[in-house]
């Protein structure tokens, strides 16, 4: 990963308010509070509050990939707690400082990190016989967004609109980072956005050019919009896919669907949080629905038939035994969630004995004539005995 000079000047765990040591979830949850506080959604008009989320976003970035984050501590750790200082003239602009350049060639490695450690830091340091500068591309923010559907939706699925806020090169300048869309090259670096200067002994050092802020362009007329930089936060509506099945809280990773790279770079990747409405009468346990059914006494003592209401479909006919307890479950087979592989689970149907309020003065002298036939009869007979050890 390359890791801008402004990167690694800042205190990145200051800014998601957590300690060095945070575990992945818990910067996964600082980040999480911070983007929503400050989403352009949330704060419209709010430039600080913009600003504010794009660090946001950045810090994540780096922290949330253990990679990226070994190579940012081990960097700020062999150059100073404070990081790189710019010279004068440098400004806050963004400093494409490659670490795999700097550190040794490591981008053959997995997210271009350190490779082989600090041992390899040292080694490819200083570059013999000259300078190897170049601008690297470089993989868009991963952009993180929460939807909230229906409880039908989460279990058949559905497309959603989705608006985001990432970003990406400057309408405004075309990401030329000059206003009138004619940068110049860089005459210090010859638009490589790099410089090396002698260390003694035939090694040369390479540093971000101080003149063009590492881009390898200079815009002699800056946009107004992304101050030169060429990047401005970009928002834009897509529609997303959220498969059927999907549980609240469930987080859904869309690859390629982030933020736009630079330089030629992949994007990064969009992560949807999803929340689910719960339903007045059917619940979810896995890929089963589940629903309380209210019967008589008199169908659970002899036995019945009952019609049970499914999510969406038609209602389905149960068998119920005779002498069926309070708190049964029965099982509806394929009336549940869909699963992933085209299959549905099972609705669950808990039975639940009712005792009317109100009764007829037939059916109460029925009732009354059951009492008496089986007067012999004590159901908390067995509770007592166990309660005194027999």
């Amino acid at each position: 990963m390359n890791l801008s000079r402004e990167v690694l000047e800042k205190d990145l765990y200051k800014v998601l308010g957590v300690p060095k040591d945070a575990t992945e979830a818990e910067i996964k949850k600082a980040y999480r509070k911070l983007a929503r506080e400050y989403h352009p959604d949330a704060n419209k008009g709010d430039v600080k509050a913009e600003e504010r989320f794009k660090e946001v976003g950045e810090a994540n970035e780096v922290l949330s990939d253990a990679k990226s984050r070994k190579e940012y501590d081990e960097a700020r750790a062999l150059l100073g707690s404070g990081g790189f200082r710019p010279g004068p003239g440098a400004g806050g602009g963004n400093f494409n400082f490659d670490l795999g350049d700097l550190f040794g060639g490591t981008q053959g490695s997995p997210g271009g990190g350190f490779g082989g450690g600090i041992g390899d830091v040292f080694g490819g340091l200083f570059n013999r016989g000259g300078t190897t500068t170049r601008t690297q591309p470089r993989r868009g923010q991963d952009v993180e967004s929460e939807v909230t559907l229906s409880f039908t939706e989460a279990v058949d699925g559905a497309t959603v609109p989705l608006r985001m806020s990432s970003s990406a090169a400057c309408k405004a300048c075309s990401g030329t980072g000059d206003k009138n869309g004619t940068p110049r090259v860089c005459p210090t670096c010859v638009g490589t956005g790099q410089v090396s200067r002698g260390g003694g002994g035939g090694f040369s050092l390479t540093d971000p050019c101080l003149d063009c802020k590492g881009r390898g362009l200079i815009a002699e007329h800056p946009c107004e919009v992304c101050r030169g930089s060429g990047r401005a936060t970009s928002s834009r509506t897509m529609q997303v896919r959220i498969p059927a099945g999907v549980s609240d809280g469930q987080r859904i990773r869309l690859r390629g669907k982030g933020a736009p790279g630079e330089r030629g770079g992949p994007n990064g990747d969009l992560y949807v949080v999803v929340h689910v409405d719960p339903h007045p009468v059917f619940g979810r346990r896995g890929d089963n629905l589940t629903v309380t059914v209210p019967v008589t006494f008199a169908e659970a003592a002899l036995g019945a038939e009952i019609s049970v209401p499914t999510l969406g479909g038609p209602p389905v006919t149960l068998k119920l035994p005779p002498g069926t307890p309070p708190g049964r479950t029965l099982r509806a087979r394929g009336k549940g969630a869909a699963r992933k592989d085209g299959t549905r689970g099972d609705l669950l149907v808990t039975v639940e004995v009712t005792v009317p309020k109100e009764m007829g003065k037939k059916a109460k002298e029925a009732l009354e004539s059951f009492r008496d036939a089986t007067a012999g009869e004590d159901p908390r007979a067995a509770l007592f005995k166990a309660a005194k050890g027999d």
